[in-house]
């Protein structure tokens, strides 16, 4: 039996400036498709700016900046190095920990009730007696 399961599409827009070859944004989209395509995560809405600076003597001409949405939280993420595909990378596993940390923190807002100290669930008290009730306990 085969399905068919429709995957939605992330939400993240790939922008360069410079002179940023078609090579580097392919490489790129593959990348930021992998982060933020992975099951598990909630929505992933946000934009990537891929930057290459004119001036040739700068030491790292290539700059990614990542601005991404994740459920509810907003993930940053950046990177400067000597080439594009270095660049990339370095944005990758940037935004691969981020992401992993905000999955974290939705799973547990999600899946998790708050502790008992916060009002979650209630104990009985130990002072209550085998026979006691609720009403007759000082805490209730």
């Amino acid at each position: 039996m085969t399905t068919h399961s429709a995957q939605e599409t992330p939400l993240v827009r790939l922008r360069s400036d410079g002179a940023v070859d078609e090579e580097t944004l392919a490489y790129a989209r593959t990348k930021i498709d992998v982060i933020v395509g992975r099951p598990g995560l909630p929505v992933v809405t946000g934009e990537v700016h891929i930057v290459r600076a004119a001036a040739h003597h700068a030491g790292r001409p290539w700059s990614a900046t990542a601005d991404l949405r994740i459920g509810g939280r907003h993930v940053v993420a950046a990177a400067e190095e000597a080439t594009g595909t270095e660049v990339v990378d370095r944005l990758q596993d940037r935004l691969r920990r981020q992401t992993d940390k905000a999955s974290q923190a939705w799973d547990s807002g999600h899946r998790t009730t708050a502790p008992p100290w916060r009002g979650a669930t209630e104990r009985p008290s130990a002072a209550a007696g085998p026979g006691s009730t609720p009403e007759d306990s000082p805490t209730a």
